[in-house]
């Protein structure tokens, strides 16, 4: 059986997520992708779901959510297909949502060059945990950074900064903190926490540990999470309830890759950059070609470039497992900010 033509995207789709995102990321997700790729079958059974749902992400979290970790291909391709129906359901009832605190790794040396305190607002927030960069430990390849001595058990974040990035030697002061999601979550619900745990990819324990740790803070902390469409009114008002003696930082990771039209994605950009201080973008580059068409060739497939105010300033590993800058940091995000700083 062969491939159907007008399914060859998506299978497409799944060869690139298996050598680009998963390669030396999780042999497991690497090797389900490739062999789906070539499945005629199973890329039909994924051609049926909503464009949007046929993230190899989705279903290989929702597979786990009802079937738990398969030991090879064989095993997911019999499962699968026996409980397709289970499996679809919950696609269509959930979303990746992946929220990755070690994210805050990538950002701290932007945040920490800002004019302090700041306030922080990030779209696409889903349980808010990357809104606390101040509450987490990080081990960069020069240095460590703690919090102060008596916080609440936190994680801690490893991170190779190439020489390039200036590692801070203070953690930001953040006086005000908001999320903006379409379907924003409750780092305290059981439901939830577990679905966010799924996401996790199954080669990555030490990543799992660190985010309960991290779900632990935030959801005794339990920050404004507002739901609205990052086009819609509700963007706007919060940017309006940040202190006004603030550094108000609007940011974004992995994001704008589901917002399909060009022309709303500009539209975001022009409402950020009217609305903030500081707007740090850290996507794959080919959503904002704009800012990436200026960058140096990047360091590995699958990076994200991360452009200040849209200046192209960092390559980024997806999930803050390494730094690299593309120019000084510091003076590019001062001299990004046009004189709004």
């Amino acid at each position: 059986m062969t491939i159907d033509p007008d399914q060859s995207e998506l299978a497409s789709r799944y060869r690139r997520f298996a050598f680009q995102e998963a390669s030396g990321r999780s042999p497991l997700y690497e090797h389900l992708a490739a062999k789906a790729a070539e499945d005629a079958a199973i890329i039909a059974l994924i051609a049926d779901l909503p464009q949007p749902k046929q993230q190899p992400n989705l279903l290989f979290a929702a597979y786990r959510h009802i079937l738990g970790v398969p030991s090879d291909y064989s095993e997911f391709r019999r499962g699968l297909t026996d409980r397709f129906d289970a499996v679809r359901s919950i696609m269509l009832e959930r979303s990746t949502q992946t929220n990755e605190p070690g994210r805050c790794a990538v950002l701290l040396p932007v945040l920490a060059s800002l004019p302090q305190p700041l306030a922080l607002l990030e779209v696409g927030a889903s349980a808010g945990l990357c809104l606390f960069p101040d509450r987490y430990g990080y081990d960069y390849s020069s240095k460590s950074l703690r919090p102060p001595k008596g916080a609440k058990p936190y994680p801690v974040f490893p991170c190779r900064a190439a020489a390039s990035v200036p590692v801070p030697d203070t953690l930001p002061q953040i006086v005000w903190r908001a999320g903006l999601d379409l379907n924003p979550l409750d780092a305290g619900d059981p439901d939830a926490a577990a679905w966010l745990e799924t996401l996790v990819w199954p080669d990555q324990e030490e990543r799992r540990n660190r985010l309960r740790l991290a779900l632990g803070i935030v959801a005794e902390e339990q920050p404004t999470l507002v739901q609205g469409d990052l086009l819609g009114p509700e963007f706007e008002a919060l940017c309006r309830q940040a202190p006004q003696d603030a550094t108000l930082v609007v940011f974004h990771t992995a994001v704008l890759a589901y917002v399909p039209s060009t022309a709303d994605r500009m539209t975001f950009a022009d409402r950020v950059s009217a609305s903030s201080d500081v707007w740090i973008c850290n996507e794959d580059p080919s959503v904002m070609s704009q800012f990436s068409f200026t960058a140096v060739e990047a360091p590995s497939q699958g990076a994200f470039l991360m452009s200040v105010n849209g200046q192209p300033t960092a390559w980024t590993d997806p999930h803050g497992a390494w730094i690299e800058a593309i120019a000084d940091v510091e003076t590019s995000v001062l001299s990004s900010a046009g004189g709004r700083l």
